[in-house]
């Protein structure tokens, strides 16, 4: 019987693909939380993925979200199989279908940081240590 992460993932991939019937989702649970892994038909993979890995970050907020609910960590792994349905490694995703969440990463941590002067970058240094030091009296 699948459990009720299970049935959520599979709810939405399902909605997402072509081919409905070829989608599977396996749990495991390890030291480090619940991992499931979903496996989609190969023409389905880029749409579960998404442009730019997307969708899959869509899908990975929305069990962290289930998580947060349930007491309980996620992780979401797509495994990418061949047309003969042997595992095939993501070492190489097309650059179309997916980036690696460390390469958006990057992305979005050098669009965070505009050119300041020095000055700048001072000043607020300094207003930044004023506010940590007055949440630091706070008491929560």
């Amino acid at each position: 019987m699948a459990t009720i992460d299970q049935q959520f993932v599979e709810y939405i991939v399902k909605t997402l693909v072509n081919n409905p019937d070829k989608v599977a989702v396996e749990r495991k649970i390890d030291e480090k939380g619940v991992l499931l892994s979903l496996t989609v038909d190969p023409e389905d993979v880029g749409r579960v993925i998404g442009k730019r890995g997307v969708t899959a970050q869509a899908i990975r907020v929305l069990l962290r979200a289930l998580g947060t609910k349930q007491d309980a960590r996620y992780n979401l792994k797509i495994v990418n199989t061949d047309e003969e349905g042997a595992p095939k490694p993501e070492e190489k995703p097309a650059k179309d279908e997916a980036e690696t969440v460390t390469e958006i990463e990057e992305v979005e941590e050098v669009e965070a940081e505009p050119e300041q002067e020095e000055g700048e970058t001072s000043e607020l240094a300094e207003k930044t240590r004023a506010e940590l030091a007055d949440l630091d009296d706070l008491d929560i």
